[in-house]
C-alpha cells in the first residue's frame, strides 16, 4: 500500500505542479492585476460567501462515499443513480438558502446577486465533480482521478487566456468573465467525469427514492457537520472583513488578504492531495485491520519537511514575493502572508492526520475540534479586524489553524495509541532550527549572478536557501531516498 500511495502520488503531484502553478501566478495573478483590488475584492467576497453555504450541495456525501467505495466497490452500482438524484434536489436547496441569506441578511443587490448566480453554479459543478471523483478514487484509480483532478484548471487556462492575451474583445477584462471561463471549466469536467463513471456503475436512469435518499443523508450527516464547521472557519475571513469595515474598505481590505492567501492556497492544494489518496487507502487498511503507522509517518514527513520549508522561506522573504506578484498594497499583503504560510504547517498537519481519523470514523471527535476552531476564528475576527484589518483576520487564520492541528494529533495518538517516536520529533525540531538558520543567513548573503537584475537577486539567495533546506532535510534523513526507492521495488 506504501508502494500505492508514492507512485499515485508522484503522478498526482507533478500534474498538479505542471499546470496549477500556471493557473495561479499566470491567470488568477494576472486577473488580479488587470480588475484591481476593489475589483477582485468584491469577487473575492462573493466567493467566499457562495463558499459558506457549500455542505447543502453535498451533506457530506462525498467524503462518506469516498470512505464506502474503497471498502465496499460493489456498492458504487447500487448507490450511484440515487445519490446523483440526491446531488440535484441538495442543489437546488442550495441556491434557495444562499440567495435567502444574500438578500435579507447580507443585503446584497444588483452586481452582487448577478455575480452570486453564477459563482453558486459554480460551486454546484465543483461539489458534483468531486462527487465524481470520489467514485474513481473509492476504487482505487488514481491515475484517472489525477487527470480529472487538473481537467478543470486546463480548461480555465485556455479560456481565461484567450481573454486575457488573445485579443478577442476590444474591452479591458472584467471580472465576470473570469467566472464565465470558471462555469464553461466546470462544466466540460463534469460531463467527463460523469461519462467515466455511468461506465464503471452500470448506470441507466435517475432513481427517486425517498428512503434511501433518507438513509444517505443520516449516514452522511457526521461528514456534512465537519466539512461545514471547516468550510465556515477557512472562509469566513474577508466575508467578516467586509461585514465589520463596510464595502469599500471591506472589499479592499479582502482583496489585500487575497494577495496572500492566494499562494496559501495553492500550497494547502499540495496537503490536500495527499488526503485524496490518504483516504481511501486508509479506509482499506483499517477495514482490513492492517497497520497504519508507518504510511501514517511516510505521508506525515514528505509534507510536513516541505510545508515548514515552504512557511519559513515565505516568512523571510514575503516582501519580495508580494512585490513580484502585485502591483499595488504589497507593503500591507507582505505581513499578512507571513502570517497566512505559517499556518501552512498547520494545515499540512491537519490533512495527515485529520484524513486518519475520518477514515476510522471518528467524526464525533473531529466534529468538536472544528466548532472550537470555528469559535476561535469568530472571536479572534470579531477583537481584532477593527484593529488591524486584513492583518488581524490573518492572526485569527494561524490562531484557527495551529489549535485545529495539535487538537487532531492529540486524538490520533489518545484513539491509535502509538509508540511517540522521540528521535523523529527530535529531528523535526533540529530540522525546522537548520531551515530558519539557512533562510536568515541567505538574506546576508550578496550573490550576483551574470543575466538576472539586481532587482531580483534575491531569488538567487531564496534558491540557495530552498535546496540548502532540502539538503538538510536529506541530511537529517527526513527524506530517506533508499527507504523510498525500496517502497516502490516492493511488490506491495
Amino acid at each position: 500500500m506504501q508502494r500505492k500511495f508514492l507512485t499515485n502520488l508522484g503522478l498526482l503531484l507533478s500534474l498538479n505542479l505542471l499546470i496549477k502553478p500556471f493557473w495561479i501566478f499566470g491567470i488568477d495573478r494576472t486577473v488580479q492585476n488587470t480588475v484591481g483590488v476593489e475589483d477582485y475584492g468584491f469577487y473575492f467576497v462573493i466567493f467566499n460567501f457562495s463558499f459558506l453555504f457549500n455542505i447543502l450541495l453535498d451533506l457530506g456525501i462525498t467524503n462518506f462515499n469516498n470512505r464506502n467505495i474503497a471498502q465496499h466497490n460493489h456498492l458504487l452500482t447500487k448507490h450511484f443513480s440515487g445519490i446523483v438524484m440526491l446531488k440535484l434536489l441538495l442543489g437546488l436547496g442550495f441556491f434557495l438558502i444562499t440567495y435567502l441569506v444574500a438578500v435579507f441578511v447580507m443585503d446584497y443587490s444588483g452586481e452582487q446577486l448577478y455575480l452570486l448566480a453564477f459563482l453558486a453554479f459554480n460551486q454546484f459543478l465543483s461539489s458534483f465533480i468531486l462527487y465524481l471523483r470520489s467514485n474513481i478514487s473509492g476504487l482505487l484509480l488514481f491515475k484517472t482521478d489525477s487527470f480529472l483532478s487538473i481537467l478543470d484548471r486546463v480548461l480555465m487556462i485556455l479560456f481565461c487566456g484567450l481573454l486575457l492575451w488573445g485579443h478577442v474583445t476590444e474591452v479591458p477584462f472584467r471580472i465576470e468573465w473570469f467566472v464565465y471561463s470558471q462555469t464553461a471549466a466546470y462544466a466540460l469536467t463534469a460531463l467527463i467525469a460523469f461519462y467515466i463513471v455511468i461506465r464503471k456503475s452500470a448506470f441507466r436512469r435517475l432513481n427517486w427514492n425517498w428512503p434511501f435518499f433518507l438513509m444517505i443523508i443520516k449516514k452522511s450527516m457526521p461528514f456534512a457537520l465537519m466539512v461545514l464547521l471547516m468550510s465556515l472557519y477557512n472562509r469566513l475571513d474577508p466575508v467578516m472583513l467586509e461585514g465589520i469595515l463596510g464595502e469599500k474598505s471591506g472589499n479592499a481590505q479582502a482583496g489585500i488578504y487575497a494577495h496572500g492567501y492566494r499562494l496559501l492556497d495553492a500550497a494547502s492544494m499540495i496537503s490536500f492531495l495527499f488526503s485524496v489518496l490518504l483516504i481511501p487507502i486508509f479506509s482499506k487498511m483499517i477495514k482490513q485491520k492492517e497497520a497504519v503507522d508507518q504510511i501514517l509517518k511516510l505521508s506525515f514527513t514528505l509534507i510536513i519537511t516541505t510545508a515548514i520549508i515552504a512557511a519559513v522561506a515565505s516568512f523571510y522573504y514575503s516582501r519580495e514575493i508580494m512585490s513580484l506578484l502585485y502591483d499595488t498594497d504589497t507593503s500591507q499583503s507582505a505581513p499578512v502572508f507571513q502570517l497566512l504560510m505559517l499556518g501552512f504547517v498547520a494545515i499540512s498537519t491537519t490533512y495527515i492526520f485529520g484524513t486518519l481519523l475520518t477514515a476510522n470514523g471518528n467524526l464525533k471527535e473531529l466534529n468538536i475540534v472544528a466548532a472550537i476552531s470555528l469559535g476561535i476564528n469568530l472571536l479572534v475576527n470579531l477583537l481584532l479586524i477593527p484593529r488591524w484589518l486584513a492583518y488581524g483576520s490573518a492572526i485569527s487564520s494561524l490562531s484557527t489553524q495551529i489549535f485545529a492541528a495539535l487538537a487532531q494529533v492529540f486524538l490520533v495518538q489518545k484513539i491509535f495509541r502509538f509508540r511517540v517516536n522521540y528521535r523523529f520529533l527530535i529531528t523535526l525540531v533540529l530540522f525546522v532550527a537548520g531551515v530558519i538558520l539557512l533562510t536568515w543567513l541567505s538574506q546576508r548573503v550578496a550573490i550576483s549572478l551574470p543575466g538576472v537584475p539586481a532587482h531580483l537577486g534575491w531569488l538567487v539567495n531564496l534558491t540557495l536557501a530552498l535546496a540548502g533546506s532540502f539538503i538538510l532535510a536529506v541530511l537529517l534523513r527526513l527524506f530517506h531516498f533508499s527507504a523510498l526507492i525500496r517502497i516502490l521495488r516492493s511488490e506491495r
